[in-house]
């Protein structure tokens, strides 16, 4: 673990929010080409990468499956053991919801990454869903997963899931909404 922190503490990123509301978004890319590799097992790998304002983002893939997670303790928060079940591999951009401060600084609450699924022979994703997932040290997990290819605004019904939801989810407790079909 304190390899991972070490890693973030020369990892930086420039994104600028708009001020305009009091929740808003901002957008940064995951381009494991330029994060760093964090853990090497027979199966898989993982990466320290940076988010928003040096938001530390823990990406790992292991059996076909990726994993993303978020914060100092990013490997040990629940979000680094959610994944999809289909084999699936993430988009390279990452939505953050944040809400302005009480000095007026943006706060990162809430996460929307795109995974792409794969159920048939894998030459092509067959499916798409938007992973909503919750920023709180030692809470940050996945609240929902949006079927984007099924539900017709999905990335607004990612953000209202977000904005309504993840500020008060308890990952111990409550379970992720997950589109019944």
């Amino acid at each position: 673990m304190k390899g991972f922190l070490a890693i973030l503490a020369g990892i930086f990123v420039l994104a600028s929010p708009t001020l305009a509301a009091e929740i808003d978004s901002a957008y940064t890319k995951i381009d494991l080409d330029k994060c760093t590799p964090f853990e090497s097992w027979e199966l898989g790998q993982s990466w320290a990468c940076s988010g928003y304002k040096e938001y530390p983002v823990y990406v790992a893939e292991g059996d076909l499956r990726m994993v993303v997670s978020y914060g100092v303790d990013a490997p040990n928060e629940m979000a680094a053991q959610q994944t999809l079940p289909q084999f699936n591999t993430i988009n390279d951009t990452l939505e953050w919801r944040m809400v302005r401060n009480e000095e007026g600084r943006w706060d990162p609450f809430a996460t929307i990454l795109r995974f792409y699924t794969q159920t048939g022979d894998g030459s092509e994703p067959d499916g798409q869903v938007l992973v909503v997932t919750k920023l709180e040290v030692g809470n940050t997990c996945h609240i929902a997963y949006i079927d984007a290819r099924r539900v017709a605004n999905a990335n607004e019904v990612a953000r209202q899931w977000a904005d309504d939801t993840a500020r008060h989810f308890d990952c111990m407790t409550d379970e992720p909404f997950r589109d019944p079909n």
